[in-house]
């Protein structure tokens, strides 16, 4: 469980004014600040938002997500599809039944397991989507030839 911090103004639109004896960043404009403040979700989304993005940020994980994008599979055929043993990939399958990312049916004594979420599937295509843009040919690419370079 996450613990959530934060506070809000009750007024979403209001640009809360440092005090005078607080140094604080000078706003260079309140009107963006204010419609930016206006659709930041709550310290819980956000926290949670986070959770969920964290169930994807482990490479093991995100293996067994993108595997079970074409269906679902029982450990033992996940295990050869995303690697690792069959109690690491039980162990991160019990993670993302708890975060509700996959579920499980069973039948007869084995279990099989399916991404249970559209948006986090959709998470997933957008993600390998701009992998696959991000080209060599982009500056900012490590393998492009002026990467690093300083241009000023």
């Amino acid at each position: 469980m996450s613990i959530h911090s934060g506070i809000r103004s009750g007024r979403p639109d209001a640009v809360e004014a440092e005090p005078a004896d607080q140094a604080g960043p000078a706003l260079v404009d309140p009107q963006r600040v204010a419609a930016a403040r206006s659709h930041m979700p709550d310290a819980g989304d956000i926290a949670d938002t986070a959770d969920v993005l964290g169930m994807l940020s482990d490479p093991g994980r995100l293996k067994m997500l993108v595997a079970l994008r074409e269906g679902e599979l029982c450990v033992g055929d996940l295990t050869a599809v995303a690697g690792g043993s069959p109690s690491g990939v039980s162990h991160a399958l019990q993670l993302l039944r708890a975060h509700r990312v996959v579920a499980a049916r069973r039948e007869g004594r084995r279990v099989y397991y399916h991404l249970d979420d559209p948006h986090v599937a959709e998470l997933l295509d957008l993600a390998l989507a701009h992998i696959a843009h991000a080209e060599p040919e982009h500056p900012e690419h490590p393998e492009h030839p002026e990467h690093g370079e300083d241009t000023g």
